[in-house]
């Protein structure tokens, strides 16, 4: 009888074990089955410990196991799905630490122009965008450059005037840095012939003083915030703009956390973010950069950037980033420059180009800010505006922010080992044909040979130590990291390596994002954002490496891009 009651007794113990394997499913030979097994891979793990590994097992979003494909199958069970990537490069998702992934698809502008064009092909689009939109408050356009437009010989204002008149219209320049107005934009914003400039903004003007309808930097800033306000459909349309064309198409490319770099928090930018959010429609890691308006009061403006940030370590989302511009940009002679510009568009006084913060400004804002736990992301183009920028970081900061520099066009030689003496982060964008070197003479006019030789110096900021991180500034230049990638190994005299390339792309821009413990490079422990590529770019050329493909995105663990 004791003997039957123990044969039951052992019966029952085993089935219910079975039970919680699963109904009698397999276990895989360690007690510990993987969700996703990838083998038969060739990983790339940015992690120096562990350069390279065949294999990689999955469990709840996190990597468990990095090896060969023969130790990989201890984790695999009748449950675990297993790929077999047929020595498919794998590497880390990569990150775009500055990007505008809201303004760049949004379709609130109404009508596309060339960025160069004749005088009668502009007015022929705008003629043609206006019977298309005849209800639209402000007509807004986008496209041009701004060489081009003032090389037209007439007044850029009076180009417009002369078809539209009687209804606003604004268009932004290429690079987003200057607007092109009519008069009866000029006069709804309130800006006459006795005008001050704007704090980091300038009023353009003919030789005879009289205004010529472009607005540089944040002067265009302040009017396009009028017509943006006016088009009530603003925020539909960066929700569905980044819903069903940016995200899919930076997963596409492999690019799984990006940041926002300059979220207008006052037109509602932030609050599309938080929708985004708390619809559980982001598939992706992302930070923002609250602007800080260049014309507001610091006491207002300080209190409000306290209130909005928040960094859960729960979300995908975090408000943890301010964005802030030193200067202007080279094209518009705004840059603030060391030294004079050799030829200027504007007739600022010393013609050294223009500030939006001043330096003892910036540091105010890094001292009140860091604490909080925000990061600067500093727009620094010229070598004045970027040494000011060094040096508010270095008055301002306690040493425990991560922020960062980008751009960096001309840099002083002299501040290259100030990035790593500080901790700055060096931010740049090479993915723009006008970076490469073969275009660096276009800027001889404005600058003279000097400066315009080894612009945006990579090279040479890691040479000195530097952290480098490359990212797209799309639209301005492609959000595809493959071309960027092609671009730093191929400009020289100022190249990297393929592995820092990828490093710039990965575990440097995730340090950049307060997120190195958790993703960046594939390490056990680490969560499971991952990218499968069509060829190994670490031994292909330049040229080949542009061609590149994803062949899938996988966010902790969970596909969310696939090729086929």
């Amino acid at each position: 009888m004791k003997r039957k009651m123990l044969m039951t007794s052992n019966v029952i113990a085993i089935a219910v074990l079975l039970s919680a394997c699963g109904g009698g499913e397999s276990i895989s030979s360690n007690g510990m089955s993987a969700d996703l097994v990838v083998n038969n891979a060739n990983i790339y793990t940015v992690n120096g410990a562990q350069p390279w590994a065949n294999s990689m097992a999955i469990k709840e979003g996190k990597i468990i196991h990095l090896g060969d494909n023969e130790t990989v199958k201890q984790y695999i069970a009748d449950n675990t799905e297993v790929k077999d990537l047929a020595g498919k490069l794998v590497l880390p998702g990569l990150h775009d630490v500055h990007i505008h992934p809201l303004e760049s698809a949004s379709q609130a502008t109404h009508f596309t122009i060339p960025e160069y064009g004749t005088i009668d092909e502009y007015q022929s689009l705008i003629i043609s965008a206006s019977k298309q939109h005849p209800d639209a408050e402000w007509l807004i356009g986008y496209g041009h450059s701004i060489d081009g437009l003032l090389e037209l010989g007439v007044s850029p204002k009076t180009i417009i005037d002369q078809v539209i008149a009687e209804r606003p219209v604004i268009i932004m320049e290429q690079t987003s840095h200057s607007m092109w107005v009519n008069s009866k934009a000029l006069s709804i914003a309130n800006i006459t012939q006795q005008s001050r400039d704007p704090i980091g903004g300038v009023f353009g003007r003919g030789e005879s003083g009289v205004l010529n309808g472009i607005l540089y930097d944040n002067a265009g800033n302040l009017v396009m915030d009028l017509a943006m306000q006016s088009q009530g459909d603003e925020a539909t349309e960066n929700y569905f703009g980044f819903l069903e064309y940016t995200q899919p198409e930076l997963l596409k490319h492999g690019v799984t956390s990006i940041s926002d770099a300059r979220v207008y928090w006052q037109r509602g930018q932030l609050d599309t973010w938080l929708k985004l959010a708390n619809d559980d429609a982001l598939k992706m890691r992302v930070s923002l950069g609250l602007w800080a308006y260049p014309e507001a009061s610091d006491e207002s403006q300080l209190a409000q950037l306290k209130s909005l940030y928040q960094a859960s370590q729960d979300s995908l989302l975090k408000v943890d980033q301010v964005k802030v511009y030193m200067d202007g940009i080279l094209v518009n002679t705004t840059a603030a420059l060391k030294a004079p510009y050799e030829y200027s568009w504007l007739a600022l006084d010393g013609d050294k180009g223009l500030n939006y913060f001043a330096q003892a400004r910036l540091a105010k804002y890094i001292e009140v800010l860091e604490p909080i736990g925000f990061d600067f992301n500093i727009h620094g183009i010229g070598d004045r505006g970027i040494h000011e920028a060094l040096n508010a970081i270095e008055v301002g900061s306690k040493g425990i922010g991560r922020h960062r520099i980008t751009h960096l066009e001309v840099v002083d030689s002299l501040d290259l080992p100030r990035f790593k003496e500080l901790g700055v982060i060096a931010d740049a964008q090479v993915s723009g044909e006008f970076t490469e070197p073969h275009h660096w003479h276009e800027m001889t006019p404005l600058l003279g040979h000097q400066r315009s030789d080894r612009l945006v110096p990579i090279a040479s900021l890691v040479e000195q130590g530097a952290m480098l991180t490359l990212s797209s500034d799309w639209n301005v230049s492609t959000l595809n990291p493959f071309v960027g990638i092609a671009h730093a190994v191929s400009r020289a005299p100022e190249a990297i390596s393929i592995e820092q390339a990828i490093e710039a792309y990965t575990i440097n821009a995730a340090y950049a994002m307060r997120q190195d413990d958790k993703v960046g490079s594939l390490v056990e422990g680490k969560e499971a954002d991952f990218i499968v590529l069509d060829r190994n770019i670490l031994t292909l050329s330049a040229a080949q490496i542009k061609q590149t493909k994803v062949l899938q995105s996988y966010i902790m663990g969970e596909l969310v891009y696939r090729a086929y």
